[in-house]
């Protein structure tokens, strides 16, 4: 007898397992991470970090030797970027946005005067 109530017992331990195991996929921040790639904010601002590194890497020789300098910028922009959608779960409030913007419109001025 006391073998079955250890069969029940092990059975109800793992019903709950299961069902925790459940509930955690159905939260896991995958889903999140695809909300943020589609957030239209973070998809302005990433867009505009994309086209940043673009014109980097296209006037490499062109910079008068400040490449390594604004990269270090861009990916500190990216970085940012990250950080403030972490915090938020996934997206960036319209203040983070701004802020980020404001940073690459500073970048691209010292891109075009170093060309």
């Amino acid at each position: 007898m006391s073998n079955m109530k250890t069969s029940r017992a092990v059975l109800a331990i793992g019903a709950v397992v299961a069902c925790g195991l459940v509930v955690t996929a159905s939260t896991s921040p995958s889903y999140a991470g695809r909300f943020a790639r589609n957030h239209p904010r973070r998809a302005e601002v990433l867009g505009r970090a994309n086209r940043l590194n673009y014109r980097l890497n296209r006037n490499y020789g062109n910079l008068d030797g400040h490449f390594g300098q604004l990269k270090r910028q861009d990916q500190m922009i990216r970085r940012q970027e990250q950080r403030d959608a972490r915090m938020n779960g996934g997206y960036i409030t319209q203040g983070q946005k701004q802020q980020l913007n404001r940073e690459e419109n500073r970048l691209n001025r010292e891109i075009q005067r170093d060309k």
